[in-house]
């Protein structure tokens, strides 16, 4: 009986850390593509980007914790839209490598949605 359970509970373990891996590798690849297509968007390396993912994931999941708001262009409507281009504009104070204008931020959450909208997988934690 302890045997099953704790198969069970290795099984739940393994299949949350895939998850959080799939989301990290998702919302980096959506991240890169949005700074790619935005002009005034620019990741310097691939560390930058990493962090930039990391941050954009934490400032969401504290964004949908206290306010349950949903920080994504289409997940509101234009609350999500405003608060999307908020999280991409504040991202570049706490990563080095990362820069983005005020018009770069709308833009860039406009296209963050778009993309966002055709990769597979919920990005959010």
């Amino acid at each position: 009986m302890d045997n099953e359970r704790s198969n069970v509970q290795n099984s739940s373990t393994t299949s949350t850390v895939g998850q959080v891996i799939w989301r990290f590798v998702a919302a980096a690849v959506v991240l890169a593509i949005t700074a790619f297509f935005t002009p005034g968007f620019t990741i310097n390396n691939i560390w930058s980007l990493a962090l930039a993912a990391v941050v954009l994931t934490i400032i969401d999941y504290l964004i949908v914790k206290f306010t349950g708001l949903q920080a994504s262009p289409f997940g509101k409507g234009f609350v999500g839209f405003v608060l999307s281009a908020v999280v991409l504009y504040v991202t570049q104070f706490f990563v080095a490598g990362y820069a983005i204008s005020w018009m770069a931020a709308i833009i860039g959450a406009l296209v963050y949605g778009v993309i966002d909208y055709f990769i597979p997988g919920d990005n959010k934690l």
